[in-house]
C-alpha cells in the first residue's frame, strides 16, 4: 500500500482553500496544511513535508512566486509546486515555471482535473503540455533575457539528446518522439530523464524553457512532420 498523497494549499482566499480541501479529501488526499500567504506556505511545507503544494501567485506578505523559489531551492526530495492562477497564460506563470514549479492550474479547474493533476505531479510528471509551455515561453522569454538561465551546459548532451530536447520543446509528446526516432516510449523516457539530470532540471516543463533560453529553439519555430 502506498503512502497517502499529502498536499499543502496556499491561497489568500479562505473559500478557495476550503473548496480545494473538500475536493482533495473526497479522493483520499491528505491536506496537511493551509496558508494565506507565501511565508505561511513555506512554514507549512517545512512543518508537514507534503508531496505537492497548490500555490496561488498573488498573496500578501510574500507572493507565490518567491515562495515557490524558496520551496524548490531545497533540491531533490522536496515537494513539487502547482501554480494556481486566475488568468490563462499569465506572465507570472512563466516566471513561476522558471522558478521551479511543475505546472499550473486555473482556479476554475474541475474537481476531476484537480485530483488528476495532483497525482500526476506527485508521480514526477509535469502538468503542462509542452505545446502550452511553448506558448508561454514564446510570449515571455525574450522579456526576461536579463535573468540567469535555468539550465546547465548543453555540451553535456549527446547529439541524440539534443535532438530529443529540440523536438520536446516544439511540443512533441513521448509517443510522438518514439514514432519519430522509431524507439519505444520507455527509451524516450530514458532519454528525457538523462537530459533533465545533465541539465539539472526538475521536469520537462523546465526543459522546454531551457531549450528556448539557450537558443536551441527560437520563438516562432514550429515542428513539421
Amino acid at each position: 500500500m502506498t503512502d497517502p498523497l499529502r498536499v499543502v494549499i496556499a491561497d489568500d482566499q479562505a473559500l478557495v482553500r476550503t473548496g480545494f480541501r473538500m475536493i482533495l479529501a473526497a479522493d483520499g488526499i491528505e491536506v496537511t496544511g493551509e496558508a494565506a500567504d507565501g511565508l505561511e506556505a513555506i512554514a507549512a511545507v517545512r512543518r508537514t513535508r507534503p508531496d505537492v503544494v497548490l500555490m496561488d501567485i498573488r498573496m500578501p506578505e510574500l507572493d507565490g512566486l518567491e515562495a515557490t523559489r524558496r520551496i524548490v531551492a531545497v533540491g531533490p526530495g522536496g515537494p513539487r509546486v502547482i501554480i494556481l492562477t486566475t488568468f490563462d497564460l499569465d506572465q507570472y506563470v512563466y516566471a513561476a515555471l522558471r522558478a521551479g514549479a511543475s505546472g499550473f492550474l486555473l482556479k476554475d479547474v474541475t474537481p476531476e482535473h484537480l485530483v488528476a493533476a495532483v497525482h500526476l505531479v506527485r508521480d514526477g510528471d509535469a502538468l503542462l503540455a509542452p505545446s502550452i509551455t511553448r506558448r508561454l515561453v514564446e510570449r515571455f522569454a525574450r522579456r526576461d533575457a536579463d535573468l540567469p538561465a535555468v539550465h546547465g551546459d548543453l555540451a553535456s548532451l549527446t547529439p541524440r539528446e539534443l535532438e530529443v530536447l529540440r523536438l520536446l520543446a516544439r511540443g512533441l509528446s513521448n509517443a510522438e518522439l518514439a514514432a519519430r526516432f522509431q524507439l519505444s516510449e520507455a527509451t524516450v523516457k530514458t532519454h528525457v530523464a538523462r537530459i533533465l539530470a545533465k541539465l539539472r532540471l526538475r521536469d520537462r516543463v523546465q526543459a522546454v524553457v531551457a531549450a528556448y533560453e539557450c537558443g536551441l529553439v527560437a520563438p516562432g519555430d514550429r515542428e513539421h512532420a
